[in-house]
Parts: C-alpha cells; sequence; structure tokens
C-alpha cells in the first residue's frame, strides 16, 4: 500500500489523474497469462520528463516499480507479485509524439502509442510497422521486448526498425539518456540503443523512439498447405519457395492439428478449408509486395510453386486466396487454446532444421511420461520459432505442471539448441530457467551494464540480467 506521503509526492510529479490506488489498479496488475498481482499503486506519466522524474523518486524513495507498457506480454514481466508492495508505472498516457516522416520513411513515437494507432497514421502515406500480432501492444513494451510477430522472415524484428530512442535510467535522478536519432547509418561509436532493445527494462525505461517504417504491401497471396509428411516436407518446402519468391516471401507459419481446432472453435464463423477432417499439420504462406504487381499475378506465382511442390511431393493439399479468412484463423489460436484448458506455453526458437524433430521427439516422449498434456504447437516455422504450447484439461490438476516446465525446458534447450525466450522475453514466469541456463559469464556481464545504468538500491523491478541489490 502506498503511504499517503508518497502519493502526495508522486501526485505533485505526475497530476491527480497520473495516480491511481485500490481497485483502479487491478486491472494494470493483471498479466495476460497467469496469476493477477496486486499494485501499491499504478503511476502513470505523461511525458518522458514525468518519466525520468518519477523513477528518479521511487530510485531515491526505495520505492520498488515495474514498468508497464500494453499489457500484453505472456511472461509476467509487466506486472507486480502479490505482495501489494511494487508500483507500476504506466506509459499508456505517452501518446504523444506520433510524427511521420515521410521523406525519411520514419516516425517518432511515443511509449505509450499502439501498434494500431501508429498503423492508422501511417496508412494515409502507404506505410506500416510490418510487426504482425495477435494483440495490440504499445511501443515501449515492443522495443523493450523485442516483439517479432509472423511476418519476421521478411522484415524482421523491433531491433531492425529501431532507429533512436529515449530512455529514463534507474537511477537517483532518473538520468534521461537521449539517444534520440532517425539517421539509418550512424558507426560513431557503440550503438547504445542496443542495450535497451529485447532487454525488457534491465537498463532503462524506454520513453520515446524513431522507428524505421516501411512501404504497405499493395498485392497479396496467401495459401494454407497440406505437407506431405510432417518432419522433413516443411523445411523442403521453405527453401522451394524462398529460392522462387524470393523476399517477397513473408510469412511461413506452422500450425498443428490441435492449435487448428482451437482456432475454429474460437473463430466459429470460419470453417475447415480442407473438408471435414483436419490434417495433422498445415502451413500458411503468404507473398507480398508493393511493386505495383496486381494481386492475381502474385496469386500465379504462388500457385506455380506450389505446383512444383505438388510434383515434388511435398504437398498434398493446398487452400489458395481466402487470406483474411486464413489469417483469421492464425489469429485465433492463442484465445481459441486458452478457452480449452489450463495452457503452458513455451516461446522455444530453433535452427530451422532442428524445430521439426523436437516437435515429433517431444509429442512422443510427453505422451508417455506426462500422459494427458496435449501438445498443440504453432508458430513461425520459417524462422525457426514456436509456441510450443501444452493444452491440460482443468480435471487433471497442476501437480505436475513444474516438472512438465522443466521436462520441456531441458529437452529444447540441452538436446536441440534451442533459446527458452524466442519472442517474449524475460519475466517472472522464466526468470528461473534464465538463472539455469544462461552461463554464468554471461549472467556476470549483464549485470554489471545493468549496474552501469541504475542505482543498486531496491529502485527498480528488473528480469533477466541484474547486479546485487536489485529486487525481482
Amino acid at each position: 500500500m502506498l503511504s499517503a506521503e508518497h502519493r502526495a509526492a508522486l501526485t505533485a510529479l505526475v497530476g491527480e489523474q497520473g495516480v491511481l490506488t485500490g481497485a483502479a489498479t487491478e486491472g494494470y496488475a493483471t498479466p495476460a497469462r497467469y496469476a493477477a498481482g496486486r499494485a501499491a499503486a499504478v503511476v502513470r506519466p505523461a511525458s518522458s520528463a514525468e518519466v525520468s522524474a518519477v523513477v528518479g523518486y521511487c530510485v531515491r524513495q526505495g520505492l520498488a516499480f515495474v514498468p508497464q507498457s500494453g499489457n500484453t506480454g505472456l511472461v509476467g514481466n509487466a506486472t507486480p507479485d502479490d505482495s501489494g508492495a511494487q508500483l507500476v508505472l504506466s506509459l499508456e498516457r505517452l501518446r504523444a509524439p506520433l510524427e511521420v516522416d515521410v521523406a525519411n520513411r520514419s516516425v517518432r513515437v511515443g511509449a505509450g502509442v499502439r501498434l494500431s494507432a501508429l498503423n492508422d497514421a501511417l496508412q494515409p502515406h502507404g506505410l506500416f510497422l510490418p510487426i504482425d500480432l495477435g494483440a495490440d501492444p504499445m511501443m515501449g513494451g515492443m522495443i523493450s521486448t523485442n516483439t517479432a510477430g509472423a511476418r519476421f522472415l521478411r522484415y524482421g524484428d523491433m531491433r531492425r526498425h529501431v532507429l533512436g530512442l529515449k530512455v529514463a535510467l534507474a537511477d537517483r535522478d532518473g538520468t534521461e539518456l537521449d539517444l534520440m536519432s532517425a539517421l539509418r547509418k550512424n558507426n560513431t561509436g557503440v550503438d547504445l540503443k542496443q542495450l535497451f532493445i529485447g532487454t525488457g527494462g534491465a537498463f532503462g525505461v524506454v520513453t520515446e523512439a524513431v522507428l524505421d517504417v516501411q512501404p504497405r504491401p499493395t498485392d497479396r497471396a496467401v495459401a494454407m498447405v497440406v505437407p506431405a509428411d510432417v518432419r522433413e516436407a516443411p523445411l523442403a518446402l521453405l527453401r522451394l519457395l524462398e529460392h522462387g519468391a524470393g523476399e517477397v516471401l513473408s510469412a511461413f507459419e506452422g500450425i498443428s492439428q490441435n492449435a487448428f481446432r482451437a482456432a475454429l472453435a474460437q473463430a466459429q464463423s470460419l470453417r475447415n478449408p480442407f473438408g471435414a477432417e483436419l490434417p495433422e499439420y498445415v502451413v500458411l504462406i503468404e507473398l507480398s509486395a508493393s511493386t505495383g504487381a496486381d494481386t492475381q499475378a502474385m496469386e500465379r506465382l504462388l500457385t506455380d510453386l506450389l505446383e512444383r511442390a505438388a510434383n515434388d511431393e511435398l504437398i498434398v493439399d493446398a487452400v489458395i486466396g481466402r487470406g483474411e479468412q486464413l489469417w483469421t484463423l492464425r489469429h485465433s489460436i492463442s484465445t481459441g487454446l486458452k478457452a480449452m484448458g489450463h495452457l503452458l506455453g513455451f516461446d522455444l526458437a530453433f535452427e530451422r532444421g532442428a524445430i521439426l524433430p523436437f516437435r515429433s521427439a517431444m509429442i512422443a516422449e510427453l505422451a508417455t511420461r506426462f500422459p494427458g498434456y496435449q501438445v498443440c504447437d504453432f508458430g513461425h516455422l520459417g524462422d525457426g520459432g514456436v509456441h510450443f504450447s501444452l493444452l491440460r484439461p482443468h480435471a487433471l490438476g497442476d501437480a505436475q505442471d513444474a516438472a512438465v516446465y522443466d521436462y520441456v525446458f531441458d529437452a529444447a534447450i540441452q538436446h536441440h539448441g534451442a533459446s527458452f525466450s524466442g519472442e517474449h522475453g524475460i519475466g517472472r514466469a522464466n526468470q528461473s530457467i534464465y538463472d539455469r541456463h544462461t552461463p554464468a559469464l554471461r549472467q556476470s556481464i549483464a549485470g554489471a551494464l545493468t549496474q552501469l545504468f541504475s542505482a543498486a538500491v531496491p529502485g527498480a523491478v528488473r528480469f533477466g540480467p541484474k547486479p546485487e541489490g536489485i529486487l525481482t
């Protein structure tokens, strides 16, 4: 609970509407996944300067705080624990600036600008930020977690699109580090902004950014195909498409039968495009371009490539077209799975050749070791990423959940060379995995960098790299 003295001081920094307490904090303490925590208060600065002032005050007073952007993360790194002692530092009011520079093909944004709002502002200029997600996050969170999404194969992740940053450091002054630049080429020393991208706020709180944006595709062709076999054919098909379509290949998404079933249950207006029976595995493919070619030409290219794949016995069925419907199915998977039972989520990334062998091994081994846990995997097959979701019926109970988590993580990391967090970052849900599987030297160096950029006092809540003395 926040004392009257601290509340008055924080209100003086951000105004009456900038401090929330009591029931008004509940939404900020409830993550998209995992159990809700309790916030001592929610502090909502409206500018970069106010963020710095709040951070500095919290550090000086020893108030633990959790930076939060859109609260769409899936590892618990944006919400407080259940102690009721931690503040939430919400960036939702940082909705300015939102300034498009058409000549430079860039945009300056506040950390509280949502992805949808940004793309709405870019659309009249024929531009967009090409990060495709099922959620609608804010820019601060997307940068701090290095969000990627379904079109990483062509466009990369947020790191590729960040040109400049403004950051509040967690020291006694809340020092504002201005790394704002709209330059694409600037080889004048250490690129400090990279330390704040994908590190979950461990080194500072992102408040503003300059982003590189892309021409919005005018032509698109989408297909969903059934591979001839699950273990070998998908990657052979991927290689065929990469050689035949080149850079216009923008998505290559794998979807298991169980994940497909959950999507159909969620998007009840849609039907299985392959008829009555669900395939064991499908691949969603997208070609897109902004070159002025018409959509029919793009569909002809995709049709020709899939005919070659069929002749090579890589696929046994395909549906071409229905782009919006097929993408709706893809984006309905997560919500559909949550409605069907208790979800154990793994955000894994592999070398591309290792992902399907891992999948096959886990389906067989989990059925023997942990019967009842249903594999419902889907994800970014083209870049090696997979959301290896396990569905546990509520009636089974959670007694084995911890053992299942350990088993899958250990198998993925130790035997298949995986990253335990391909996209979601580090948070309360996977901090122990970071501690166990990250080499000591890397942890030591990361902790030293945290020490450099922040005060070694309990003034911030961080996940991942941390020096002694920082609350976790």
